[in-house]
């Protein structure tokens, strides 16, 4: 309901025969551009704000580019890239990216790839992806201290200036090496092209980095890679045959445009990287030891498509078993209940809600079926029973986005309350209760705003809102645009209950815990914030929460539903990635950064009502 910004998309493709083979037979040398437009488009989910496309040609002449670059803001990125010149992107190596900003960072100098510039082609490297990196300071000291003086302050580009520094001394052991063996000239140049190690420049660099992250890159002499982050935090899938070699962000979306079976496409494993040398050789190389298994559970909730063969059942499954809380909140009357969902990413969670009630009221049915068999049933008791159902209905429809340039309070508030629009008349006011499954809720600035206004129009007997995630509780700090305490929700209702129950000195000992963690190596600190939450039940948090999102004029009673953590690890037990939910970070730097953004929050916000 909320949309949040998060993580970026990949796409690279390699085309492992000449050129000549694939115009023979598929009629044209574009084919490998063809199909990165169509990855593209199909992650186009994952980035709405930019794109760039990069591509690079195979043994070119002195004299001649070798190595291109288009990038576009917008929405509509991915149309104003292919709509220009793209006879110059003949070549071998392509790669995609389609750009959401988690840091607020806007502008042509922040699209994706980068690229870095030499006349060695070999020290020529175009780099983009999908990550977020928690130690970026660490890095920026760490390459000021080799000499450097880099321009942008940024992960992306520090980034690409740290592995372009690994990549040059790369070129340089290989240079040394040719000179050991008496080659000159131009056989130097051959010699370091065929013999230079991306897995050495990886190893170097990446190693480095605290952060979630799928890195995609290639030089101007032929070789690609991408490496995915030693902790699984981001996602990357790949295919090789004896044509191509491609690698994107979901799934699904190499399935599509390969028209591939789910089990022909690999999962990138943590720590890894796949290679592709200049002379097409393939291989997946360990760079750094598996960390942890921290993959991205929101990814399955919400961020990828819907249509991956894993991610729909896993949606399902979280819709399913929310079956019994939600029978609770409509005190077990399916019968005047209406099911419904908003936004369409939620629409999965709800068929397998809807799974759930439709084999609960049959159960119901096979009771009361049992009850009259001996009592000669007549022909309309039967029917009565056999036409007990669950009721559902597109009862919400987004109608409008709302203008940035309206902010005004008062005028952006009343037009935020018309952002959806309901189905009237779709159930029996004062009658029926009404069930709304979303994905997850996060702020619940919309629900405020919008959506319970909206709903109470229908004038139902009661509003249950469900979501099909936990509670979010923490910052992400690996690629989602979620970074202070004080949006969330349930964060706000844990600090007002604190406050009214006069539990202020639990508030004053963690902020100076956190102060304490923070003087220590990063490697050391404890999340001190996770104990904001102790004092509480999900329930009297769930409570909480409906008692600060009601709007004032409303009488409708409202209850919050939220999955269980129990639940989540239920339904998506092979990406354990929780930190969201449950404070435990996968690495160091979102501790860190999680203790920081507390104390930042007493520093800036907190109304003191005496002296720390």
């Amino acid at each position: 309901m909320e949309q949040l910004k998060h993580e970026c998309g990949v796409a690279m493709i390699r085309l492992l025969k000449p050129l000549e083979y694939y115009e023979q037979k598929y009629g044209t040398w574009k084919y490998g551009l063809n199909k990165l437009y169509l990855m593209m488009e199909k992650e186009h989910n994952r980035g709405q704000e930019g794109a760039g496309i990069a591509s690079v040609k195979l043994d070119t002449e002195p004299g001649h580019e070798y190595m291109f670059r288009e990038r576009a803001e917008g929405k509509d990125a991915i149309d104003k890239i292919f709509a220009t010149d793209i006879d110059k992107f003949r070549g071998e190596i392509y790669m995609g990216h389609l750009r959401y900003s988690t840091t607020g960072k806007s502008g042509m100098s922040y699209v994706h790839p980068f690229l870095r510039r030499n006349n060695w082609k070999a020290k020529n490297l175009c780099l983009c992806g999908n990550f977020n990196m928690t130690n970026i300071d660490e890095i920026f000291d760490k390459i000021t201290l080799q000499g450097q003086s880099p321009r942008i302050y940024s992960d992306s580009y520090i980034m690409l200036e740290f592995m372009g520094h690994r990549l040059d001394r790369e070129v340089e052991r290989n240079f040394i090496a040719a000179q050991a063996m008496e080659l000159e000239n131009t056989d130097i140049t051959r010699y370091i092209e065929e013999h230079v190690k991306m897995s050495n420049v990886l190893k170097t660099s990446m190693t480095n980095f605290d952060g979630g992250y799928v890195v995609c890159g290639m030089t101007g002499s032929g070789e690609m890679f991408c490496m995915r982050d030693p902790w699984g935090i981001r996602p990357a899938f790949y295919y090789i045959n004896d044509e191509v070699a491609v690698l994107a962000s979901e799934r699904p979306v190499l399935q599509t445009t390969f028209d591939l079976e789910c089990d022909d496409v690999k999962e990138l494993e943590p720590g890894t990287a796949l290679l592709v040398k200049r002379n097409g050789q393939c291989s997946i190389e360990r760079i750094i030891e598996q960390k942890a298994d921290a993959k991205c559970s929101f990814e399955r909730i919400y961020f990828s498509r819907g249509n991956d063969r894993d991610i729909y059942k896993e949606r399902k499954q979280l819709g399913e078993q929310l079956m019994g809380p939600v029978l609770r909140a409509i005190d077990y009357d399916t019968e005047h209940t209406v099911f419904s969902f908003i936004p369409n990413t939620a629409e999965v969670a709800f068929y397998g809600m809807l799974d759930g009630f439709k084999h609960y009221v049959n159960e119901k049915k096979v009771d009361r079926i049992r009850e009259v068999l001996g009592k000669n049933p007549t022909r309309e008791q039967l029917t009565t029973i056999l036409n007990e159902y669950v009721r559902t209905e597109k009862v919400a429809w987004k109608d409008i986005k709302l203008r940035t340039f309206i902010t005004e309070d008062n005028s952006r508030n009343d037009l935020a309350s018309h952002v959806y629009d309901i189905t009237y008349e779709s159930l029996e006011p004062r009658v029926d209760n009404l069930v709304v499954i979303d994905d997850s809720i996060v702020r619940g600035t919309t629900l405020q705003e919008s959506i319970f206004r909206i709903l109470d129009r229908l004038h139902p007997k009661k509003i249950v809102m469900v979501s099909s995630a936990p509670q979010i509780r923490y910052p992400d700090y690996y690629g989602i645009d979620m970074a202070r305490l004080e949006e969330f929700c349930a964060f706000r209702a844990a600090i007002a209950m604190l406050k009214e129950r006069g539990m202020h000195s639990l508030i004053d000992n963690i902020y100076h815990h956190c102060l304490d963690e923070l003087a220590k190596p990063k490697e050391e600190m404890r999340n001190y914030v996770r104990e904001i939450y102790e004092p509480f039940t999900v329930e009297e948090i769930n409570e909480k929460i409906v008692e600060m999102l009601r709007p004032a004029s409303m009488t409708t009673p409202i209850e919050v539903v939220f999955q269980s953590i129990e639940g989540l690890r239920n339904a998506i037990p092979n990406h354990r990635g929780d930190w969201y939910f449950t404070g435990h970070y996968p690495t160091p730097g979102g501790t860190k950064l999680c203790l920081k953004a507390f104390v930042n929050y007493i520093e800036n916000y907190y109304q003191f009502e005496h002296k720390f």
